[in-house]
């Protein structure tokens, strides 16, 4: 049964809660990972607890141990002429921002004329999120 310190290795398919599956490791090598690390969102970390080798189980995990609620702080109003023409505003998109000291990927939400509308939230953040989640080995 796995635990606290454990180093897995999982197979997965994570989905929202309207079916939209948005990662998996299908067709790619299992997602190896210390529980209890703070590797993985809390939700999935205690979801693969108590687990044994070949088990395949569903977790449902709420926002809270997901990437947490989205953030109105994290969004950020800029003057569209304070953005270089160069970089590509593509609505979707995900840019870089720079403060000087840090990088932080940010998703393009809005592009008018006199505006543009980045989001610094985690792509997740305010989702449940359900994993399908088959406990390949324990070490």
């Amino acid at each position: 049964m796995v635990k606290s310190g454990d180093n897995v290795a999982v197979h997965y398919k994570g989905t929202l809660t309207d079916g939209t599956v948005f990662d998996s490791s299908e067709g790619r090598e299992p997602l190896e990972f210390q529980v209890g690390s703070g590797m993985v969102i809390a939700g999935f970390d205690s979801g693969v607890t108590g687990m044994a080798i070949g088990e395949k189980k569903t977790v449902h995990i709420p926002v809270d141990e997901a990437y947490g609620p989205a953030s109105d702080e994290m969004i950020f109003t800029f003057n569209r002429l304070d953005i270089p023409a160069d970089i590509p505003l593509e609505i979707g998109g995900t840019l870089n921002m720079h403060n000087g000291q840090q990088s932080m990927p940010v998703i393009v939400r809005e592009v008018t004329a006199t505006k543009v509308i980045l989001d610094g939230n985690h792509p997740l953040a305010g989702q449940d999120l359900i994993f399908e989640i088959e406990l390949v080995s324990v070490n």
